[in-house]
């Protein structure tokens, strides 16, 4: 049986909904709350009346509003499913798997363990449903096939470069938050990771928010202060990437993507990589679930040496203390080897870390350069460039085969 997880979905793009659409959610909930109910029982003929009424309402819609509501008619269609499989009639069990993946079903590890479905494994049709969906939702299976890159990629890109702190700006930040008193006198992994506990505290993440129009810490502090506000993943490793630089270390945010082969998943993440001269390597430091991650030996570990230990099945240890706004624990099994095995397919970092990186403003250009295995389905040759013809703001973003030029250090 499928259920609304507690697990924090954050990460995914919400928009923000009318009246209308709202009091639509608010009916759907209830009415998925029903058909819970009816398979509690094994009322199969209760839960069809429920299902058909509800797509009565729905199918009347407007588009923007089913797309809202869609994952319930998805999650609807897969409980009938583990109904009709508990009760043993497999060609309606089948047929309800197919309609809840035409909503959009796409819990692949839940399917693989739901006992409901045990009776029906053997069936064709499921195996076909598993099949296709292997492909797009077995994330660890996906990243092993885009393990392999091209160290002989040579493509240019502009120089990766790094904001001193002697910049006014970044002094003037470190000033107003008196950055070196929250880094404290320690070592310098000390340092970066009290770092990221203090904006992990200081800033909710808020996943359904788009980020103030001036990008750079300093505003972006201040606005959620004054507004009582949060700021998306992007926006908090766009703040401690400031800060890291504003006392000296060097660093990027990074956009974390998944392949993505059906276009349907608008979802990714942004952590930070941090580089310690002292242990000379990248860190993973993500400030939205207050995460790094090591091995076994307790070592931490850079985000090339967690998406390879991923596709090795090594070793790996999430900070026990990670999570969501203090409301949600984080563990190794979802965060690590769903969420964001998801979403390490393809990695991309503006060439330039500095404060104020992506506000935008007339005639300003940003440089990206994005690393993709050799797998994947659309190799671009050298660079795209986008740009608004009336601010004449655009970014062009490079592309490389090569891990060694997107990890080189600074």
């Amino acid at each position: 049986m499928h259920t609304n997880r507690t697990y924090v979905i954050i990460f995914l793009i919400f928009s923000f909904v009318s009246n209308s659409q709202s009091d639509f959610k608010k009916y759907a909930h209830v009415q998925d709350s029903l058909t819970v109910k009816a398979y509690e029982v094994r009322d199969n003929k209760k839960f069809e009346k429920i299902l058909s009424d509800f797509l009565v309402k729905y199918t009347k819609l407007a588009d923007s509003t089913k797309k809202e509501n869609k994952n319930y008619v998805a999650g609807m269609y897969y409980n009938l499913t583990c109904l009709y499989s508990i009760q043993n009639n497999k060609p309606s069990a089948i047929s309800n798997f197919n309609k809840a993946l035409q909503f959009g079903y796409r819990d692949y590890y839940h399917i693989l363990e739901d006992t409901d479905l045990d009776n029906i494994r053997d069936e064709e049709g499921y195996k076909k449903i598993i099949s296709g969906l292997k492909e797009t939702c077995d994330y660890q299976f996906i990243l092993r096939r885009g393990e392999k890159y091209n160290l002989s990629d040579n493509r240019s890109f502009p120089k990766f470069t790094y904001q001193s702190l002697d910049n006014s700006n970044l002094v003037a930040l470190k000033k107003a938050f008196n950055l070196d008193s929250v880094a404290g006198t320690g070592n310098e992994v000390s340092k970066i990771l009290n770092l990221l506990h203090w904006i992990h505290n200081l800033v909710p993440h808020n996943g359904s928010q788009d980020n103030p129009a001036v990008k750079n810490a300093i505003n972006m502090i201040s606005v959620c202060k004054k507004e009582g506000r949060g700021l998306n993943c992007r926006g908090m490793a766009t703040v401690l990437n400031e800060c890291y630089l504003a006392i000296g270390i060097k660093s990027r945010f990074i956009t974390c993507l998944p392949k993505d082969s059906l276009g349907i998943d608008e979802d990714c993440h942004v952590i930070n990589m941090v580089y310690s001269t002292s242990l000379k390597k990248w860190l993973w430091i993500d400030p939205t679930f207050d995460a790094y991650v090591m091995n076994e030996k307790g070592e931490l570990l850079s985000i090339e040496e967690v998406r390879d230990r991923i596709i090795n099945d090594k070793p790996l240890i999430l900070n026990p203390d990670a999570n969501w706004n203090h409301k949600s624990s984080q563990s190794k099994e979802y965060y690590l080897l769903n969420y964001m095995t998801k979403n390490l397919y393809m990695l991309q970092c503006s060439l330039s870390s500095e404060y104020d990186t992506e506000t935008k403003s007339v005639g300003k250009e940003i440089n990206y350069i994005q690393l993709l295995p050799l797998e994947y389905f659309k190799q671009p040759k050298e660079k795209t460039i986008s740009q608004n013809t009336e601010s004449k703001f655009s970014h062009i973003t490079y592309y490389t085969n090569n891990p060694s030029a997107f990890w080189q250090a600074p």
